[in-house]
């Protein structure tokens, strides 16, 4: 396959991706209507499992067949740690946007949820990574389009306790990418998904028994928002972005994940019919546009002043 034929395919799995995670607002918001959010994330979380280990199971029966050996070293200890580390985190980022989705509309979630991509970056500081001017300048301008975004009618902001978790939600996010960053060089990126989604099933579902006491007749209701959750943007998603991000630039990556946001809001419009007044619009166009800045590789700097061996830090999200 041609080169530019490769990246222009895994460009659109990359944006198929990003539609299923922007949809998946769509059925998070019907589907907080019926089960609670432990409940829901529980559900989706082990049907996640369950798509994860067959596809464990169809490359085992591949490599087997094809006499291939793992391009990857299994290290269990390094496996249980990093993939219990990125789903208890990934359990918290989750219950805390699950839990805002009943009193907010999937726009507002998506472009909040995707504030983690600046603050990716902007963690930076604290890992020895030191952001320029201009991922600044994002992070500035996405405070601005926050404040429209969430403007109350009399021209002051007002978070409400919805978005709120949303934020906290973006943070935990913003950790649970950073651990992923660490652990996946290391190791199989099905296994580590399986692994995060394992350990985040676990967790919630303890916390369902604790704090809920979900019917038969709420998970019915709730059924098909948690099966398109579970399998498809939990599964299905995931694998399209491994595969997506073989060979692809991470900046053009990052910039066709960031698309999540812009069908998370689209879907809510055509689905459910949450629009959205002038000001949010614009809130969320100048979130957007921080958010894609933020991903814009730096210019090449010359030859004779890089010095050798130096590596851009790139940003990629990980579902």
């Amino acid at each position: 396959m041609k080169p530019n034929t490769k990246q222009l395919r895994n460009t659109l799995l990359l944006m198929l991706a990003a539609f299923i995670w922007g949809t998946a607002f769509v059925a998070q918001s019907v589907g907080s209507g019926y089960v609670g959010p432990y409940t829901f994330l529980a559900s989706r979380s082990w049907l996640a499992c369950l798509f994860l280990a067959g596809v464990m199971a169809v490359q085992g029966r591949l490599n087997k067949y094809r006499h291939a050996t793992p391009t990857v070293p299994f290290r269990r200890r390094t496996l249980l740690v990093g993939g219990g580390l990125c789903g208890a985190m990934l359990f918290a980022a989750s219950a805390a946007q699950q839990m805002a989705m009943s009193s907010t509309t999937a726009a507002k979630a998506s472009f909040l949820t995707a504030l983690y991509v600046v603050l990716v970056p902007v963690a930076g500081v604290f890992t020895g990574r030191r952001p320029g001017l201009r991922i600044w300048l994002c992070v500035a301008a996405s405070v601005v389009g926050l404040y429209l975004l969430c403007m109350a009618g009399q021209g002051s902001i007002r978070l409400s306790g919805a978005e709120w978790l949303l934020l906290l939600g973006a943070f935990l996010f913003c950790l649970q990418i950073l651990l992923v960053g660490h652990y996946s060089p290391q190791l199989d990126g099905v296994k580590l998904s399986f692994i995060q989604f394992l350990t985040t099933a676990i967790l919630s579902t303890l916390a369902m028994f604790l704090l809920e006491q979900p019917t038969l007749a709420q998970l019915a209701g709730a059924a098909v928002s948690i099966a398109y959750c579970g399998i498809f943007s939990s599964g299905v998603a995931y694998t399209l972005q491994i595969v997506g991000q073989k060979g692809l630039d991470p900046a053009i990556a990052s910039l066709a994940m960031c698309l999540e946001s812009v069908f998370g809001a689209l879907a809510g419009w055509v689905i459910l019919g949450q629009t959205l007044t002038p000001v949010e619009l614009a809130g969320c166009l100048l979130m957007f546009a921080a958010i894609v800045a933020a991903q814009l590789p730096d210019k090449p700097q010359k030859a004779d002043s890089q010095a050798p061996g130096a590596e851009r830090a790139n940003c990629q999200d990980t579902k």
